[in-house]
């Protein structure tokens, strides 16, 4: 990260830090994307319970992830007000958090498992595959967490594009090992869904390993010292971080699990209705990671700007991010519509499937747009460390008022299934307006801060 003067300095860089993002975002996404399509490929049984899986999984995962990606604006603010100093012992007390996450996870995620599948109306086959899927997964959340943590440090750092170089080596070896797993090569039994599991949590070992010899061996980041000179664990630390990581990760938690809610929901249809709607999601998800990527970047630079105080600068970011992201999303829905057979067709062969995923389809290419609007927001505001009220948004708008709206139309018109993305729809342009709103009053507020500071 460096100052900028210009509204077109502030664009290039900005897009500097976005793009490897971005790749980085989407190459994350495509594991999951091609466990589900090569899951599809061993059968409908198989697909369906690589979606119910997932759909435990996932938000789960993106509510502690939110917890680790609290490290990066501090990280951005310390960078900004040139603290980097107390960078390497920020990271640690990270480190040692996001382990100590990981087994938490891990240990409820065995008492867990059986009863809440048990729960669900599945076949048999499916509940087995889903269980079996989760169990393979589990075995890669410390690798996964560790790894996560230290790709919040180079990005904080505006080294976004190490990560993606990670990445970029560790999918290519994922998709490998799905083919080994799932369909069984060279000797290993074919696994269908399972083997998908498997693959990932090997995957998610080979990134932590890449990213802690980059840290140890390559400068900038080998001067951190940062496995080296270790410091003792700080419990007020952890709860610094915590402080910001716990609103951030809940209100991710609040926003994709409802998305997880409405899959659970969608076990009373058919497999069919399942995998075709665990399909239109599971592509809608590859795309969110645009506006995704936009608000990690949003994060970096207005936590920049912020510590050294420069609000005006942080402001034009934001308004750089959140219109950047607008127009990316109008230009995907373009693609979206004009491709949408094709797109369904990865999915799955059998005809009725992939009729009913261009119909979720139709309906994703509407929700995207106030993904796109509202993710950079989010991403702006974490900047600020801003991020109470953002909690308190995204229960609202998907629990109070999203998630129910589904439900309603689901179970009381003729749009059944589709009633529930109809909710999402409404859910996510309630939350997007909102955190506009939250936005400006937080710039205002800083501003006055700011004021009252250098008078004084």
């Amino acid at each position: 990260m460096y100052q900028t003067s210009t509204i077109k300095e502030k664009t290039k860089l900005f897009f500097m830090i976005f793009f490897p993002i971005l790749i980085t975002q989407v190459s994350l996404n495509l594991m999951t994307f091609f466990d589900t399509v090569m899951s599809g490929r061993a059968g409908a049984e198989d697909l369906a319970g690589v979606a119910i899986g997932s759909s435990l999984w996932v938000p789960i995962f993106t509510g502690i992830n939110g917890i680790l990606l609290a490290i990066t604006p501090i990280i951005a603010q310390l960078l900004g007000a040139k603290k980097d100093n107390e960078i390497t012992y920020k990271t640690q007390q990270a480190l040692y958090l996001s382990i100590g996450l990981a087994l938490v996870i891990i240990l409820l995620g065995l008492l867990a498992i059986n009863p809440v599948l048990n729960l669900m109306d599945l076949e048999a086959e499916v509940r087995h595959i889903s269980k079996y899927y989760l169990i393979s997964l589990g075995t890669g959340i410390i690798p996964l967490f560790i790894f996560n943590t230290l790709r919040c440090l180079m990005d904080a750092l505006g080294q976004t594009r190490v990560s993606m170089f990670i990445i970029l080596i560790s999918l290519p070896i994922n998709v490998v090992l799905n083919y080994l797993f799932i369909f069984g090569k060279f000797g290993i039994p074919a696994l269908g869904g399972i083997g998908a599991g498997i693959a990932t949590s090997l995957s998610y070992w080979l990134t932590s390993v890449l990213a802690i010899i980059i840290l140890m061996k390559i400068r900038p980041f080998r001067d951190l010292k940062l496995f080296t000179k270790w410091s003792r664990p700080k419990v007020r630390d952890w709860l610094e971080q915590l402080k910001i990581g716990i609103p951030i990760g809940f209100a991710i938690f609040f926003e994709t699990s409802i998305f997880a809610a409405v899959t659970l929901f969608m076990s009373v249809y058919s497999t069919n209705t399942i995998a075709a709607h665990q399909a239109a999601m599971n592509f809608s998800s590859l795309l969110y990671m645009i506006p995704l990527s936009v608000g990690m970047a949003l994060t970096i630079t207005v936590g920049y700007e912020v510590g050294a105080k420069r609000l005006n600068d942080a402001k034009v970011y934001s308004y750089i991010g959140i219109s950047g992201g607008i127009f990316i999303a109008l230009f995907n829905g373009i693609i979206l519509y004009l491709f949408r057979d094709a797109v369904a067709a990865l999915y799955n062969e059998d005809s009725a499937v992939i009729s009913l995923t261009v119909q979720f389809i139709g309906f994703a290419i509407v929700y995207q747009l106030a993904d796109a609007f509202g993710a950079p927001i989010q991403g702006a505001l974490r900047g600020y460390k801003d991020v109470n009220m953002t909690l308190v948004i995204a229960l609202v708008s998907y629990w109070v008022i999203g998630l129910p709206t589904g439900w309603l139309l689901a179970n009381y018109t003729s749009l059944e299934p589709f009633g529930y993305w109809v909710g999402i729809i409404v859910g996510l342009s309630v939350g997007a307006l909102c955190l506009l709103g939250r936005l400006l009053i937080v710039q205002k507020r800083y501003k006055t801060i700011i004021e009252n500071s250098s008078a004084n």
